[in-house]
């Protein structure tokens, strides 16, 4: 059996592993590293603007991630949160320009929920396909990623594009009743991110205390068992990916309707595809997946800061995060097995040796 305190410590390992094998990069392609550490992985938390981004992309990746990790814990492969992140922008960006210039307070639950709506409707059609025709979702929801943003590009440079924008494709920016107010003045922080914070909360409660969590996790641990007592599998799967796309919809309007202000041709920078690793870095836990979405927000902001302070490359963030992912597999399967040395009997003369030891997986 694995050991319960070495799987949990595996993330920090990962994350510890990752930065020194940045550091050692960064000296490769010629820059301090040192500096560069720093600027990647302190220098952003050096001040209250800092901080305030940083909880700013740690919201998404949370309330995604826990979205996602709902679903991999009974063994449903829900890739496709961009496309639901996208769709889920694009309903409710679509009520905020129907609405354009109209005062009420009733606007921005709208497009709350015009903006879960289309993500579960993404989402639906992976489930539908799954459960009626058994086809894999793990296609399914990555390929329909590419169709929203191709229909989000649409609409930005088609009907939705501003007319006063001077031929740019972006949409008209939203007004005052459309826009999440900021709870902090001077920052970008708005309500969007308290919500996304407490998200993982309640699915923690839900998953640890209710009906609904024991069935997700027997489906997902032992499938037969879960039939045998009645538990419905295409129920589970269309719980988890409604669920899943619901969350990453919602986390799209907060991004278009809170620091963007409108629509535009890509509104995150990846952050349904980097729930994924989220999600495993929480160890498919609700509350550790709070923790592990600042670690990799930090990412994006360190990315950032050291372009700026030392003239890394963009494609650092990217680096990293592959790194986070791999070191934390790695650790993962060392939690589960060792390699271990194991002697075997010397050959006869005259016929082909072998070596005394070698390392074997046990």
């Amino acid at each position: 059996m694995p050991s319960p305190l070495l799987v949990w410590l595996s993330p920090p390992l990962a994350v510890a592993a990752t930065i020194a094998v940045s550091a050692a990069i960064f000296a490769v392609i010629g820059s301090k590293p040192a500096q560069s550490v720093f600027a990647f992985f302190v220098s952003p938390l050096l001040s209250t603007d800092g901080l305030a981004e940083l909880a700013l992309k740690a919201g998404p990746l949370a309330m995604i991630g826990v979205g996602l990790a709902a679903g991999f814990r009974a063994n449903v492969w829900n890739i496709g949160a961009e496309g639901q992140l996208t769709l889920g922008a694009i309903a409710g960006g679509g009520i905020a320009l129907a609405f354009y210039g109209q005062d009420g307070w009733w606007i921005l639950p709208l497009m709350c929920l015009a903006g879960v709506t289309g993500g579960m409707a993404w989402a639906a059609i992976p489930a539908f396909l799954r459960t009626r025709f058994g086809v894999n979702e793990i296609l399914v929801s990555l390929l329909l990623t590419y169709v929203a943003s191709l229909l989000l590009t649409t609409l930005v440079f088609g009907p939705w594009k501003d007319p006063d924008g001077f031929n740019f494709p972006q949409s008209r920016m939203f007004s005052d009743a459309e826009v999440l107010p900021p709870i902090i003045e001077g920052t970008r922080l708005g309500l969007g991110t308290v919500i996304a914070f407490i998200v993982p909360v309640l699915v923690g409660v839900v998953m640890r205390y209710s009906i609904i969590g024991f069935r997700l996790r027997a489906v997902g641990l032992a499938p037969a068992a879960a039939r045998y007592a009645g538990f419905s599998e295409r129920r589970v799967v269309w719980l988890v990916m409604l669920a899943g796309g619901g969350l990453a919809g919602l986390a799209g309007v907060f991004e278009v309707a809170g620091p963007i202000g409108q629509l535009i041709p890509q509104i995150t920078p990846g952050y349904g595809f980097t729930a994924i690793i989220v999600a495993y870095l929480g160890r498919l836990h609700p509350l550790g997946i709070i923790p592990a979405a600042l670690i990799v927000a930090l990412s994006y902001l360190g990315g950032e800061a050291a372009q700026v302070q030392t003239g890394l490359p963009k494609a650092a963030t990217g680096v990293v995060q592959g790194m986070l992912l791999f070191f934390l597999l790695a650790s993962d399967f060392l939690a589960r097995y060792r390699v271990t040395p194991v002697r075997r009997p010397r050959v006869a003369a005259g016929a082909a040796s072998t070596p005394a030891a070698a390392p074997v997986v046990s």
